[in-house]
């Protein structure tokens, strides 16, 4: 049985995926930013960390073998290979965050996405943010000048492909203004953690007597 009180709500999993350039981490951001129980998931990598990064906050940064060793047990949620690296999350630590009422923001892709939603079909939702154009988000990445032609060319690539996945999303979220695209990803958050199967504890525990609504 569970140990969670009776009137907590169990957590939500809030995955946002998009090609890059289409204004996904920006979204992310604000939305944490606004809502700071909405807890960010930091996922396993067999990537090398970067100057600046910090084991256990941007990643757990573990071996390739250790990754394996994981994934042999079963003990991921999601898990994919980007760009030569394994990334992925643990599933121990998913639930434990539902368990607990605590809300989950995940930056994974349709494939991941797909994956967390088999392992906890009930508590994920999925959104996904549309670039205005492939024109557009081609003109986006060129102006962050950090990147080849070479590298652009196959982040559009990329980007066709995941479009194609959209249809495996319940949002979609066009980011052509910044602050019209936030409030539309700000009232799926809400509206998700104001449901009936989520709140329905906090209702019983107001009938029962025990406590009131504020």
């Amino acid at each position: 049985m569970s140990s969670r009180p009776p009137s907590k709500p169990r957590g939500l999993l809030l995955v946002v995926s998009s090609p890059s350039g289409a204004g996904k981490t920006t979204l992310c951001t604000r939305l944490r930013s606004e809502f700071p129980r909405l807890g960010f998931s930091v996922s396993y990598t067999t990537r090398p960390p970067r100057p600046g990064e910090t084991d256990g906050v941007e990643y757990n940064f573990v071996t390739p073998a250790v990754f394996q060793e994981m994934i042999a047990r079963d003990e991921f949620a999601e898990y994919a290979m980007v760009h030569g690296n394994m990334y992925g999350t643990s599933s121990q630590r998913v639930a434990d965050a539902i368990e607990d009422g605590h809300d989950l923001l995940f930056d994974i892709d349709y494939q991941g996405g797909h994956q967390l939603r088999q392992k906890f079909p009930d508590d994920v939702v999925l959104v996904f943010i549309l670039p205005p154009s492939l024109k557009e988000l081609e003109r986006r990445l060129r102006g962050r000048g950090t990147d080849s032609n070479e590298v652009i060319e196959r982040r559009i690539r990329v980007a066709r492909e995941e479009l194609r996945h959209y249809d495996e999303y319940d949002y979609l979220v066009m980011n052509d203004e910044i602050e019209r695209s936030y409030d539309a990803l700000r009232a799926v958050y809400l509206s998700q953690v104001h449901t009936r199967q989520r709140l329905a504890p906090m209702a019983e525990q107001v009938l029962s007597g025990q406590e009131q609504l504020l």
